[in-house]
């Protein structure tokens, strides 16, 4: 098990405090750490053949390096399994984040891929953690790199704003320099001296693959206004799940139409092509075991909710796969749809669509739910002294719709 006060500590520190892998308790499924545990505390269910397997599948299907989005995800323990995979670089968006990375994870590449930094911040990154790679969409932040960090073997990637595709997440209307603007900052970072490069992002959990074409042609018309060599070329995450109620094809039609997008762009032979997956690497990897505390009707009120492990079905709508667990089995054949409550007071802690669940579900029962690997940990709060933080690694395949 992992951070829980009674069991094993979050991080295995070895000689002179360096840190290995993260020490986690293993069983083969649900059911098993059930039987053994007895929770009545939410138990993050983790995968990590699931996350070997979607990173080799990222390795050997993009057409580039490959980055996790380190805020979908950020348990250490996720990061050491993706790194044992072959994911050696890591797009994070803060301090803490490039600590996370770098002090677990020494041999590996952090790059700060916000584009609004603090100075504090840009200075300790370049200094202290050896971060070479950074990105803006404004004029005024590429300002502030150049007075913050002294070094000037960097590298500097200009976010463009691109079309949304079908994302559940647009993210253009916060971040990105018009066409324009993006050649203009292309020919200022060039000539400070620094390795140019550009980037995008379609918008999270984006289900058409054609968004990536439609961005990389805007990219192909960007760099040629530019008329600078471009080192980088960021084709961004939003690389999705499939949800039940949100389908989406299959990953490769996704690295088929960036390799047609990437076709006679004006791109040197040096240029590295790369992608910053995060749902589409974990969301899958991970399940959340939960515990119902009360029954009203065909209400159940469970121990995690929107403001813990489960803010994307609230806000992104996304209906997980879900199912219960009773110790003997024994359940009703009938299956009902039941309203399901968060533990806090508030009145909007409320799953926005039915469960369908055996009818006689009632107070002990514990139910586990899918597909969770991907902003839920990392979105969760404490509110109301609620909090979920255990987590065990199980064998069993991912839990899917």
């Amino acid at each position: 098990m992992y951070k829980t006060p009674d069991l094993l500590s979050p991080l295995d520190t070895g000689v002179a405090g360096r840190v290995r892998k993260p020490l986690m308790r293993r069983f083969a499924d649900a059911d098993a750490m059930i039987a053994a545990l007895q929770p009545s505390y939410p138990v993050y269910c983790l995968r990590p053949h699931v996350l070997a397997d979607n990173a080799r599948r990222f390795i050997e299907g993009f057409p580039g390096r490959v980055m996790y989005a380190v805020k979908c995800n950020p348990l250490p323990a996720v990061l050491h399994h993706l790194h044992e995979a072959g994911i050696e670089h890591f797009d994070t968006a803060s301090l803490p984040e490039i600590a996370l990375v770098r002090e677990a994870l020494p041999d590996a590449a952090a790059y700060f891929m916000h584009p609004v930094k603090s100075r504090a911040a840009l200075l300790s990154a370049a200094e202290v953690y050896d971060v070479r790679h950074y990105v803006i969409d404004h004029a005024e932040e590429l300002a502030k790199i150049l007075k913050a960090v002294e070094r000037r073997d960097i590298a500097i990637l200009v976010r463009l704003s691109t079309p949304g595709g079908k994302a559940l997440y647009e993210l253009s209307r916060k971040f990105g320099a018009a066409p324009a603007e993006a050649a203009e900052l292309l020919r200022a970072v060039h000539a400070a001296g620094l390795e140019t490069g550009l980037a995008f992002h379609v918008g999270s959990q984006c289900g058409e693959p054609a968004a990536w074409r439609t961005a990389l042609d805007l990219a192909a018309q960007v760099i040629d206004a530019a008329g600078v060599p471009i080192r980088y070329l960021d084709v961004g995450g939003g690389f999705p799940a499939t949800y039940a109620n949100h389908p989406v094809p299959p990953l490769e039609d996704f690295f088929a139409a960036i390799r047609n997008g990437l076709d006679g762009m004006p791109l040197g032979p040096d240029c590295i092509v790369m992608c910053e997956p995060g749902r589409a690497l974990v969301a899958d990897a991970m399940s959340l075991v939960v515990q119902v505390q009360l029954r009203k009707g065909n209400a159940l009120y469970i121990n995690d909710g929107i403001y813990h492990s489960m803010s994307e079905p609230a806000v992104a709508g996304v209906q997980l796969p879900a199912r219960l667990i009773r110790q003997g089995g024994g359940f009703a054949p009938a299956i009902a749809d039941f309203t399901i409550y968060g533990p806090t007071c508030d009145s909007t802690d409320v799953l926005p669509h039915t469960i369908p669940l055996p009818a006689d579900a009632g107070e002990g029962d514990w139910i586990e739910f899918g597909q969770v690997g991907a902003y839920s940990n990392a979105m969760s709060t404490r509110f109301n002294g609620f909090t979920s933080e255990t987590f065990v690694s199980v064998d069993a395949p991912a839990f899917l719709p």
